[in-house]
């Protein structure tokens, strides 16, 4: 039984594919028992809770995403907030900072605003999910800087930065999650992150409906059921057994989030 601990569903890209309802059929039938569905703005958070309130294997974050925040008002993060009581949203996220595109919101509002959701998790009591591209050393500054909010720990999803550097962020209490992007044959980063992250803080995603696994790349668009093709490739990567992967990844996934409930594997 797997789970997808990083996908978006509150947008239309599923009509192509038969509607939600008929992607998350999918997803139950190929083993997978719970989807944490990401916010990246105030109202695509709303729109995963009302998302988990409807589907008993869908949980939610709640948050704003550093390429959103040009949607950013102020008074957003008090409704962020309020959401955070939902008993199934399960982090706050997703947040961080992207600096890949040169019109992306000012680095120093995206670095305030991160800072400010850092803060809002550790009140509310849930760890973080965390975006980060072409950022590597601020996010590890601001993370170190502002450890004492991290008492929850954090996910950095998708994670794509060095070996060396996931040290540094697993002293700080960071998960890390892999995709779509650890089965492209041109990944060799991320691929050598897949081995030496510990048994104990390795997670898997889809960042659907982006990110589509191999052989399916290309393909749009990616499904939560495609965290079965990542998790099959994670244990080839690291030489494990899958159905032993499989077990300590949801472990991982329960310790790091501890709203979601799931089936035993």
């Amino acid at each position: 039984m797997s789970i997808d601990v990083h996908c978006h569903l509150t947008g239309g890209e599923y009509q192509r594919a038969g509607g939600l309802s008929a992607v998350l059929s999918r997803a139950r039938e190929a083993g997978v028992t719970a989807c944490v569905c990401s916010g990246f703005d105030l109202p695509s958070s709303a729109a995963a809770a009302g998302l988990a309130e409807k589907y008993e294997d869908v949980y939610f974050c709640a948050g704003f995403q550093p390429q959103e925040l040009k949607k950013y008002r102020e008074g957003d993060l008090g409704k962020i907030k309020a959401l955070t009581a939902h008993p199934k949203c399960v982090a706050v996220g997703e947040i961080g900072l992207d600096y890949h595109y040169p019109d992306n919101p000012a680095r120093e509002l995206q670095k305030e605003i991160f800072s400010a959701q850092l803060k809002l998790a550790d009140e509310a009591g849930l760890p973080v999910v965390v975006h980060s591209r072409d950022a590597a050393a601020d996010t590890l500054e601001l993370l170190k800087d502002n450890a004492e909010l991290l008492k929850r720990g954090g996910l950095l999803h998708c994670y794509s930065y060095s070996a060396e550097m996931l040290r540094e962020f697993a002293a700080l209490g960071f998960y890390f999650s892999f995709g779509g992007t650890s089965t492209y044959k041109g990944a060799k980063k991320v691929q050598e992150s897949v081995r030496r992250t510990p048994a104990d803080r390795i997670l898997t995603e889809t960042d659907s409906p982006y990110l589509t696994p191999e052989p399916l790349r290309g393909s749009f668009p990616n499904e939560p059921k495609n965290v079965v093709r990542v998790l099959e490739n994670l244990a080839v990567l690291r030489e494990e057994k899958k159905e032993a992967l499989e077990k300590q990844i949801s472990q991982n996934a329960k310790r790091l989030f501890f709203r979601l409930k799931t089936e035993e594997l």
